[in-house]
């Protein structure tokens, strides 16, 4: 029997079995589907069309969205991942950093109102999964409200000399929390599981997938699951993805809260800013969570 990731329904999420079965998700796997998130499905499709036309812009206005951080800004196809390029934003809760991302790329009114809508939704759905896996562990009041989102829209260009590559190399996120709005009618997207095999996430129409990054299993004191995730090229089509990465902490550092800190299990890694975590990881070419076995404590 093929394995499927866990789905969650948020509708369900006060009840304690279903809490459970987000906190096993967590553990075992670093990553669940999202159903009943509240995010209207003509919201979801106006998004998704916003995105095709502005990663369809001619390359020389998609270079005018510059780094902020590394990797934060427009990415061109390269040698690594030549199938692959994205278009980003560094603080999707900025209004300063959202229009100055709309001015250089000529984004009309519309496209705007809808990217700020959708920006707005999808930041409130993060900060409450972000508290729901923090009360799966018994902590409760931590403001993710202020953790910074980076907003990433994605564009694989599979033609037929590609099927069986990848378009982007395994990897692990290194921020807490990822949300994902896949393509959903163009799979490829595989997580490795805990015994190291790989497995398929097809398309689910309506709804969005939760990966769990490297500070989610910092801040959980190793409880979490930061899980490793390639695409595959499996037909010769475009596909297109939008990511919302929750971060880190703005302000102070990572480390796992003291309800997670016990004699039995002392803190495995030594507390960080997660900016020089993200430039660690970068600096070392690690792209699977190596990075934070240099941090390790115990």
């Amino acid at each position: 029997m093929e394995e499927t990731i866990p789905v969650i329904d948020l509708e369900n999420l006060s009840d304690q079995s279903e809490c459970k079965k987000l906190r096993d998700a967590c553990e075992k796997w670093g990553c669940f589907r999202l159903i009943n998130h509240s995010i209207p499905l003509t919201l979801m499709a106006e998004m998704k069309m916003v995105i095709e036309a502005l990663l369809d812009l001619p390359v020389e206005i998609k270079k005018n969205n510059k780094d902020v951080i590394a990797r934060s800004g427009y990415k061109a196809p390269s040698d690594v991942n030549p199938l692959y390029e994205a278009l980003g934003l560094y603080d999707l809760g900025s209004s300063q950093a959202m229009q100055d991302f709309c001015s250089k790329l000529n984004v009309t009114p519309y496209q705007r109102q809808i990217m700020e809508s959708y920006g707005k939704a999808i930041h409130d759905l993060a900060v409450k999964i972000g508290e729901k896996m923090a009360e799966s562990l018994g902590i409760f009041g931590v403001d993710f409200e202020d953790w910074p989102c980076q907003f990433r829209i994605n564009k694989y260009n599979f033609t037929p000399e590609a099927v069986g590559s990848l378009g982007v190399q395994l990897h692990t996120d290194s921020g807490f929390l990822t949300i994902l709005q896949d393509d959903e009618n163009v799979g490829g997207l595989e997580i490795m599981n805990s015994s190291g095999s790989f497995v398929s996430v097809p398309p689910f129409h309506g709804s969005f997938l939760a990966n769990l990054g490297d500070i989610a299993k910092v801040w959980s004191n190793g409880r979490f699951c930061n899980v490793k995730h390639r695409v595959q090229c499996k037909e010769a089509t475009t596909r297109f993805s939008i990511a919302t990465f929750m971060l880190g902490p703005r302000k102070g550092n990572v480390e796992a809260p003291i309800e997670v800190v016990d004699h039995d299990r002392p803190r495995l890694y030594q507390p960080f800013v997660y900016e020089d975590y993200r430039k660690l990881k970068a600096s070392n070419d690690m792209h699977v969570g190596e990075a934070l076995e240099l941090l390790r404590l115990v």
